[in-house]
This record gives C-alpha cells, sequence and structure tokens, in this order.
C-alpha cells in the first residue's frame, strides 16, 4: 500500500493551494483520512480528518481556511487551503487507516510528506 501526495509548493499570503493524497495498492477498505503537518522545530499535528462517511473535523488554526474532503472511489483525500498563512509552512503528511484485507484490522499508513511553503 503506498500514499501518494501532491500539490504543494511556494504560495503568498493569502493564496491557495490543494493537496491530493491517493491511496493505491492491495486495500479492502479506507477508514478514516487525515492530513497533518510538521512545521521546523515543532511537533507534528493533526490538521485535519475525515471519516468514511464524511464527518470531518479541523484544527481550530485552520478553520474557516482549510476544507478536507474524500472521493471514496478514488481512494484519495484532499486538502484545500485558503488564505494562506506564513505560519502554515509545514511539511504535510497525508494518514489513512486501511483494511488490506477482508479479515484484517486496519492499520496506519503514512505519505511521504509535500512542502508547503507560504512566503509574507
Amino acid at each position: 500500500v503506498q500514499l501518494v501526495e501532491s500539490g504543494g509548493g511556494l504560495v503568498q499570503a493569502g493564496g491557495s493551494l490543494r493537496l491530493s493524497c491517493a491511496a493505491s495498492g492491495s486495500i479492502f477498505s479506507i477508514g478514516n483520512m487525515g492530513w497533518y503537518r510538521r512545521a521546523p522545530g515543532k511537533e507534528r499535528e493533526l490538521v485535519a480528518f475525515i471519516t468514511l462517511g464524511g464527518s470531518t473535523n479541523h484544527a481550530d488554526s485552520v478553520k474557516d481556511r482549510f476544507t478536507i474532503s474524500r472521493d471514496n472511489t478514488k481512494n484519495t483525500v484532499y486538502l484545500q487551503m485558503n488564505s494562506l498563512k506564513p505560519e502554515d509552512t509545514a511539511v504535510y503528511y497525508c494518514n489513512a487507516v486501511i483494511r488490506r484485507w477482508s479479515h484484517s484490522a486496519g492499520s496506519d499508513y503514512w505519505g511521504q510528506g509535500t512542502q508547503v511553503t507560504v512566503s509574507s
């Protein structure tokens, strides 16, 4: 199983970016999917997560600016980031709880990370 992220880059403050993360491989089902980030010198933090049914939760620091969504037909999770601020600069990682077979429990999988840099 692989999670492959795309969409990071350099943007000016106030701009937007859309991150994507596609899961591939031997997959029976995907449960919760989420985005985390790690800024330089800081601990990794949860940005947002979304359940299989579409319920979402966003960190207070990104509410009303970021929106998480998913396309279950494509095994893909998205993070639309608007009104970006310099403090949003970080490496963003996607996460998914994946069951590889019908008889297996879910396991955590992580993407390789994508850099988001917001200039002031």
